[in-house]
């Protein structure tokens, strides 16, 4: 039987520790007692960073784009990423687009970003240089870092880090990262977002960009919009990216397609939070 080796702790000036202990108590006590009485008066965690307040949809205020011309830049890169991607050749489209979410998710970083020559050349999106640029931050500098997309419901308690990520789905994009403009695709603005639910798919959840009059390319009937999408995987084939008017949708040959009211697949016409603008 091994006995227990005894640990021997010298004490130093035993009242001075033991006061400091008990001051270090009666301070822990205070101050969990202030946080305590904050978190019932507001129903927010008291240890939550003033930084990342939110509105009722979630989206941290240091993210909202609250400038007229920061929106206006994010709606044109957002747009001109999506329609190039689907004017350049397939084997020049980026690996990480497969899907109609992962589009969404590239340009959304895209149209965030510092635009630097050097991203430029290294996205070969050199036909876009002319664009502004967003000014209140750029991708991915922010508090949350890369994580921009929110996907799970707020909560006044949460942590805002455990709460975004860098991926999010079609389906966790229209729930918690943009809101319903309405079921009139007329009111759409480039890089709004025509969410569709096909229950008879496995993947049910589905997105086409509102891309409107071309930045790209001249003499095309400015008033018939354009729409680009990315179809996801097609039986054996990757699927592939498609740019079409707002004209031939309307005409789909399958109407759970069509962006119309009396559609019950088309859930409507989306704007990102980031957008919204405040009251």
């Amino acid at each position: 039987m091994v006995r227990p080796r005894k640990h021997a702790f010298r004490m130093t000036k035993p009242s001075t520790n033991l006061w400091c202990a008990c001051l270090a108590t009666v301070a822990l006590v205070a101050v969990s007692a202030l946080f305590a009485q904050r978190t019932v008066a507001t129903g927010q965690s008291a240890f939550a960073d003033p930084q990342l307040t939110t509105t009722k949809d979630g989206t941290p205020d240091f993210l909202r784009l609250d400038s007229p011309a920061d929106r206006a830049a994010f709606r044109q890169w957002f747009a001109a990423i999506v329609e190039y991607e689907a004017l350049r050749p397939a084997a020049e489209l980026p690996a990480e687009i497969n899907d109609c979410a992962a589009l969404l998710r590239y340009a959304y970083r895209g149209a965030l970003h510092a635009h630097t020559q050097v991203w430029l050349d290294e996205n070969s999106l050199e036909a876009l240089a002319f664009l502004p640029s967003v000014k209140k931050y750029a991708y991915p500098h922010t508090p949350l870092g890369p994580a921009l997309f929110r996907i799970r419901p707020p909560s006044a308690s949460e942590n805002p880090k455990s709460a975004f990520a860098e991926f999010a789905d079609a389906r966790t994009l229209v729930q918690f990262n943009t809101f319903l403009v309405s079921r009139d695709v007329r009111l759409a603005l480039p890089g709004d977002v025509l969410f569709y639910r096909q229950l008879e798919q496995n993947s049910p959840y589905h997105s086409i960009t509102f891309v409107g009059r071309s930045q790209l390319l001249k003499g095309e009937d400015a008033d018939d919009p354009i729409l680009v999408y990315h179809t996801g995987p097609i039986e054996k084939s990757p699927g592939e990216m498609r740019r079409v008017q707002l004209s031939q949708l309307l005409q789909h040959p399958s109407p759970r397609w069509r962006p119309v009211p009396g559609n019950g697949n088309f859930l409507g016409v989306y704007r990102w939070n980031i957008l919204r603008e405040s009251n």
